[in-house]
């Protein structure tokens, strides 16, 4: 578990919620929970079951819409390479390193209100 001042202890707001959509937005992709979002400012990669994807090749698109109904079960941050969300066996990893950057930032995590509405200014940023 990250320590309460780090970004990525925010990350535990997602554990035990269902996935409900996967957004892909222009240039980045969202995971959307019913209210939190976690967004994906570099290209995405993962595992579901034993298939590997990356963002956007292949049939990755197909892929990432297998997660949604997904509970995540758990979380992982590593520094200045990615982070992940587990369900199970499946893995939604957002690389975190300078070079998958376009910009200053590679993910985003849109907190919710004492309503469960998605609510921006407990915003976390990686």
């Amino acid at each position: 578990m990250a320590p309460a001042h780090d970004p990525s202890a925010s990350l535990q707001l997602l554990v035990g919620r269902k996935i409900s959509a996967v957004s892909f937005v222009r240039d980045y992709v969202e995971l959307h929970f019913d209210g939190p979002v976690l967004r994906a400012l570099t290209n995405p990669f993962g595992m579901y079951g034993c298939r590997a994807w990356r963002f956007p090749e292949g049939q990755s698109v197909v892929v990432m819409r297998y997660f949604v109904g997904n509970v995540i079960d758990g979380y992982e941050v590593v520094p200045h390479s990615y982070l992940a969300v587990d369900s199970g066996e499946h893995r939604f990893a957002i690389p975190l390193d300078d070079d998958s950057r376009s910009g200053p930032e590679a993910a985003h995590l849109v907190g919710v209100d004492e309503n469960g509405q998605p609510d921006a200014r407990p915003l976390s940023v990686w």
